[in-house]
């Protein structure tokens, strides 16, 4: 059997917010292996915060570039060893360069730019990923960076017509949208696009945290946990944060369309997080 170390254990409570005689128990049951202990806690209703923690903790910006046309954007992250950097305005500013650089080449080599930044800074710089969007026939770039710049989105939204993206109404909906792609951190625009693979865990997790129920009530309970999770999972199934949720991103959109006499589309997004990527 594989040790189950205190710092084993600590992790898994970081990942799951579980108590640690549960977390223990997770782990000797996976015989040591974190992702199924994961399951397992989530299996038993006992994780609460499952993507917390596997995040390796790195300070730094989200910079983005939008084409004055909107027809082009980048957003990209950059970071640095302490958040006291990350609040330097030349390093603000070598990151907004980078932005607009790679807007303009995407192929840019920034090595010798940030070797000459880590010698100005006194610190470690790395760039560790970026996207890059044009649109594809009728639509809008637009990004947001949240206050501090720790979360930046990029999206793509679509029309039927060209006339339609130069209305306020539109404008003011492609806004919503990146707001909203910030505060609900959805990973699929819709559930048609969720991977079949993650759907089928989520059923059978709820499916076995319902195993105890009738029969005859386990489907209803297994697909009303299956859509309170495409709620979460997918952008446009999300309740609206501008109505406190009342409807949801889909219905509003329909409502905005229909005004427009068009129709919208999400067609794609990233949300990038300080701290997320893989090391550079």
């Amino acid at each position: 059997m594989a040790e189950i170390t205190a710092a084993a254990v600590a992790k898994l409570r970081e990942m799951t917010n579980a108590g640690m005689m549960d977390c223990k128990k997770a782990l000797m049951d996976a015989k040591g292996d974190l992702a199924a202990a994961v399951d397992i806690l989530r299996k038993k209703g006992a994780a609460t915060a499952v993507t917390k923690g596997g995040r390796e903790a790195r300070e730094g910006v989200i910079a983005q570039y939008i084409a004055p046309d909107g027809r082009l954007g980048v957003l990209v992250e950059v970071n640095s060893q302490t958040d006291f950097v990350a609040r330097n305005e030349m390093f603000r500013a070598f990151a907004d360069d980078v932005a607009k650089r790679l807007a303009a080449d995407p192929k840019t080599d920034f090595e010798a730019d940030r070797i000459a930044m880590v010698a100005k800074i006194r610190e470690n710089i790395q760039i560790p990923r970026n996207a890059r969007m044009e649109v594809n026939g009728n639509g809008m770039i637009a990004a947001y960076i949240h206050t501090g710049a720790k979360v930046g989105v990029l999206v793509e939204v679509g029309s039927g017509k060209e006339s339609t993206v130069a209305n306020p109404e539109f404008k003011q909906l492609v806004k919503d949208i990146t707001l909203q792609i910030a505060a609900g951190s959805p990973a699929v625009v819709s559930r048609e696009l969720a991977p079949a693979d993650i759907v089928a865990k989520e059923r059978e997790i709820a499916a076995e945290q319902v195993k105890n129920k009738p029969p005859q009530a386990i489907a209803k309970i297994v697909e009303g946990k299956l859509e309170k999770f495409f709620q979460s999972y997918c952008l446009v199934d999300q309740g609206f944060v501008k109505k406190n949720s009342e409807i949801s991103l889909k219905e509003h959109m329909a409502t905005v369309a229909k005004a427009l006499g068009d129709e919208v589309t999400v067609r794609r997004f990233v949300r990038f997080q300080v701290g997320e990527a893989p090391a550079a």
